[in-house]
């Protein structure tokens, strides 16, 4: 497993000699392990020494002895007394059958160390993470550092898989390592990829780049597949250290390069559904499209208070709206109307299982893959203009300088007055001028009196930079710009996070008999400390002193937001404070939300497109119905699904704009041959330098054997590139210029010459 699968040609060569025995799988015998080739080549050494030693009891003898602690070959050598040429290699005779018995291990060092097969080590449950095709991390909940494992070491597990892994003893300060001992389920078991045929087997090349194995494909299972076209396939057979896995092709998507071909499959290449089952079609067909009268006098009525949706302007679904009326005291009511999706969507339904397993809507760059079915999403729980609307409500009494006195939650009944695109919003904002001026303008003092309270909490202003594409017809980039957030943006987004937080502190607040109520929460934890020492000590490199705890913390991190914007290095910058944070994720749990600096959060403002919305508005009506406590443990189980399809969501959406970023650039190299382009070195590794253009913020790579001036070493510690002879120094954050040498879509990389 260390290795990639020999492709079609030389597969074929060694299955002329084994064909007898394995005449569907070519590659039977090529999967020869590292350990393996090195006990072949003691085993041809054999045949002297001194043999009055009992070499292999000496050896097992030193490591039990030593618990946790590794050897050298050498002090191996020195502690056994094996003094000549001939003891030597019987040591290392005897070394590879006690690694090959289980009894010490190898580590990724080359030393080696004493190993209880038995379960002296710790034995705790983890999912691979397979970093490369040489070793992996198990990922175990609850632990700090993660498990570090030799691809030989993980029992044919593949990154996603749920295993468990025996943890050797360590020497304090080490990072731990283990083997894995049994796989207790797998992640997947169809890939997307390419296909390569030959006459009489195919192989398919997956596109996932932690699936580090070809999958072996028989001629009767390729579905009618061609050379090079994306294929889904389904894996028959996992593999075994002497055979790739074994599949069929369960879908053809097309020709690699078509733009819808490759959106599809970077959605199934992340697991993602492409399309609803005809049940759950159907389901959303049936449902009333008529609001009764009887619904209404159900809900409170809102629809005389004027009322506007503000979105994307190619957005189909609108899931929130602002309602505004002065009250007579004098303060201000402000309704947040939200699709009241859980009346049309069931328990116990097709349409509320497709929900809670999507959890979420996926964004590509090109189209949006919905939770819901159309129906639902951009039709009934759309909060279109001048018709009525079902929807769930939060509304606050707040006087002009955005103290909250009153507020109230519950379902209503809406008619939107307007539509808005953030554009004309904005133009209303600006000018004063045009219908709901004067009623945007209020909304926009109170969202930016609430905004600065936030920041005097302690929350953190990250600004990230959004690439977006002008498309022609065929899906073909034309052009990119980068989104910018206006005050017409932020209007929205601070009344959504009121609504949220009031949300959560609502339910948290309605402890029973001393316990808290289930309920959804949306949490981020504080940074961990290494990380974040981490970040400071290279911020500081840049002239920016950054806390390391407290609200002394949040606003340095804001200082360096605030002082780096328009400066080359703002993006890496901000990225880098990014990834020092925890990732935010649903839990049962109300432990805060750390980078809002808010003790309660929920998500309660897009049902249509996140199923933990959906659960906060059950969860919420269920108490204002004052029913009792529910049970946490099935809820606990959703947050952790939806955590993980949000993240599968993000990474496909990454993925199609790196895909669309890399064509573009693809583009302008044919058009523009040997422009030079400006950019920032975005990334330091001993293969090479990683740059991000400004112009396009897409990002490449300039190797280290393309840098020909000098031979280039890495300094991690300094985040820099030194030049062996010239002591020339490539440090993270330098302003560059590059020159795009080639593009790989397949791969979504780009190859940069720096200049």
């Amino acid at each position: 497993m260390t290795n990639r699968k020999p492709k079609k040609d030389q597969q074929k060569t060694e299955n002329n000699s084994s064909a007898n025995n394995q005449p569907n799988n070519p590659n039977s015998n090529s999967n020869n392990s590292t350990k393996k080739k090195s006990r072949n080549r003691g085993n041809r050494n054999r045949g002297g020494g001194n043999k009055g030693k009992n070499w292999a009891y000496l050896i097992i003898k030193l490591l039990q002895d030593n618990p946790g602690r590794d050897f050298s070959i050498k002090s191996i050598f020195r502690k056994v007394n094996a003094n000549d040429k001939a003891e030597k290699l019987r040591v290392v005779e005897e070394l590879e059958k006690i690694l090959e018995s289980g009894q010490a291990i190898m580590t990724k060092d080359g030393n080696f160390r004493n190993h209880n097969q038995a379960g002296a080590g710790e034995v705790v449950e983890g999912v691979v993470d397979f970093v490369n095709p040489r070793f992996a991390f198990i990922i175990v909940e609850g632990r700090e550092e993660d498990i570090w494992c030799n691809a030989d070491d993980l029992k044919f597990a593949l990154d996603g898989d749920r295993v468990k892994v025996n943890i050797f003893p360590t020497a304090k300060g080490r990072r731990p390592e283990g083997e894995v001992v049994e796989i207790i389920s797998r992640r997947r078991d169809e890939f997307v990829g390419k296909i390569e045929l030959s006459e009489r087997f195919a192989f398919v090349i997956v596109d996932n780049k932690k699936m580090h194995l070809d999958i072996f494909v028989p001629n009767n299972a390729i579905n009618g597949a061609k050379q090079g076209e994306k294929v889904i396939v389904k894996i028959t057979e996992w593999h075994t250290a002497k055979s790739s896995p074994v599949g069929k092709v369960a879908q053809v998507l097309g020709k690699a390069g078509s733009h819808n071909t490759e959106m599809h499959a970077i959605l199934a290449e992340y697991d993602l559904p492409i399309k609803f089952s005809e049940e759950v079609e159907a389901e959303a067909k049936k449902i009333r499209s008529k609001v009764t009268a009887a619904e209404i006098k159900r809900r409170t009525d809102f629809r005389t208070i004027t009322t506007f949706t503000i979105d994307p302007a190619d957005a189909k679904d609108f899931d929130d709206a602002l309602s505004l009326r002065k009250l007579e005291n004098g303060n201000w009511e402000v309704g947040i109307h939200i699709a009241d999706v859980t009346h049309y969507v069931m328990p116990n339904t097709a349409l509320e299982s497709e929900a809670q397993y999507r959890a979420t809507s996926v964004y590509l760059v090109d189209r949006v893959v919905p939770m819901l079915p159309e129906k639902l999403s951009n039709d009934l729980c759309s909060l279109k203009p001048q018709v009525d609307r079902l929807t769930f409500s939060a509304v606050f009494e707040l006087d002009e300088d955005a103290n909250i006195y009153n507020q109230w939650f519950g379902r209503t009944v809406i008619y939107s007055d307007r539509r808005f695109s953030y554009e004309e919003a904005q133009e209303r904002l600006e000018t004063k001028q045009g219908d709901f001026a004067a009623e945007l303008n209020v909304l926009n003092d109170l969202a930016k009196k609430l905004n600065a309270k936030r920041f005097k909490m302690g929350a953190i202003n990250f600004e990230t930079v959004e690439v977006k594409f002008n498309l022609d017809k065929h899906g073909t980039p034309i052009g990119i710009y980068l989104k910018e957030r206006k005050d017409s943006h932020k209007l929205i987004e601070e009344f959504m996070l009121l609504a949220n937080q009031k949300v959560a502190e609502y339910v948290y607040n309605l402890q029973q008999d001393g316990k808290e109520r289930t309920m959804v929460y949306r949490v981020h934890e504080q940074p961990i400390a290494d990380k974040l020492q981490n970040f400071a000590v290279f911020a500081k490199k840049f002239g920016y002193d950054i806390a390391l705890n407290g609200r002394a913390m949040t606003a340095s991190i804001n200082r360096l937001i605030e002082n780096s914007e328009g400066t080359p290095q703002q993006n890496i910058l901000q990225s880098l404070a990014i990834r020092t944070m925890a990732k935010a994720r649903y839990s049962t749990e109300a432990i805060g939300h750390f980078g809002l600096a808010f003790a309660h959060y929920t998500h309660f403002t897009s049902p249509i497109r996140r199923y933990p919305d959906m659960m906060a508005h059950r969860l919420l009506q269920y108490y204002l119905d004052g029913k009792a406590n529910l049970d946490r443990n099935d809820i606990d189980k959703q947050c952790k699904h939806s955590t993980d399809m949000e993240k599968r969501a993000a990474d496909a959406e990454r993925a199609s704009i790196k895909y669309k970023q890399v064509e573009y650039m693809q583009i302008l190299s044919k058009h523009e041959k040997g422009k030079i382009y400006e950019g920032v070195v975005s990334g330091v590794t001993e293969w090479g330098v990683y740059v991000e253009i400004t112009e396009t913020k897409c990002e490449g790579m300039v190797r280290a054997s393309d840098m020909l001036d000098d031979f280039y070493e890495l300094d991690s510690e300094n985040y820099r590139m030194v030049g062996r002879k010239t002591k020339n120094t490539i440090v993270f954050g330098d302003s560059v210029k590059v020159k795009i040498k080639d593009t790989n879509l397949e791969k979504r990389t780009m190859d940069l010459i720096m200049l």
